[in-house]
């Protein structure tokens, strides 16, 4: 760069790489250096992401046409981390809960889980219902029995209920994430489950 806005040009591992692979040795910084990719600050990350898999990067200019900051193959894949794992955590514990309800009860008995004010909507399985929903089935002592685990009920209805209250945070897609201790709550509780499934599924052998 020739001053904060006029940028010439950018030197990566790929430009040095090219350029020896190719036999061609060089000892001056302009020899090495290929025309820059850059994005305005007001752009939209999914604008960004073409650009950065196919570079590596992506240069930030602001408003005021100065150059300030990067945005990296490492940075992008720390921040869709961020993004995403909340949502596995949540579609594990899903599928955990999904297991252990199974065939234990009928489509009568989990439609009567079913939220009273969507009474139209058809119940047939355990993707049928919400989590909401899956608290209402497990909490009743009669349909906890079912069960045939010494789990106990109230304490494990109220970590799934709190469960429920991170994932309708995670649905508001807020680009801050959740917060840590949310986010440990939800791999505490998957790590919970997945233990339960594995000594269910040793002890049934």
């Amino acid at each position: 760069m020739t001053g904060s806005r006029d940028l010439k040009g950018i030197i990566t591992w790929s430009s040095i790489g090219s350029r020896l692979a190719l036999g061609l040795g060089g000892y001056e910084v302009r020899e090495f250096m290929e025309p820059a990719q850059e994005i305005a600050s007001h752009s939209s990350l999914f604008q960004a992401v073409p650009m950065i898999v196919q570079h590596n990067y992506v240069l930030i200019r602001a408003p005021d046409r100065m150059i300030t900051g990067v945005v990296t193959a490492s940075d992008l894949s720390v921040q869709f981390q961020q993004l995403a794992r909340p949502f596995l955590l949540l579609g594990e514990i899903e599928n955990h809960i999904r297991q252990m309800i199974g065939s234990r009860y009928t489509a009568a008995e989990l439609s009567t889980a079913r939220d009273p004010s969507d009474s139209s909507r058809e119940v047939r399985s355990p993707a049928d219902l919400s989590f909401g929903e899956y608290i209402r089935l497990l909490e009743d002592p009669d349909r906890w029995q079912k069960l045939a685990t010494q789990i106990d009920r109230a304490t494990f209805c109220k970590q799934l209920d709190q469960v429920r209250k991170v994932r309708n945070d995670v649905m508001h897609f807020d680009p801050d994430g959740i917060p840590e201790s949310d986010e440990t709550l939800l791999a505490n509780f998957a790590r919970f489950l997945h233990r339960l499934h594995s000594l269910e599924v040793a002890t049934s052998r």
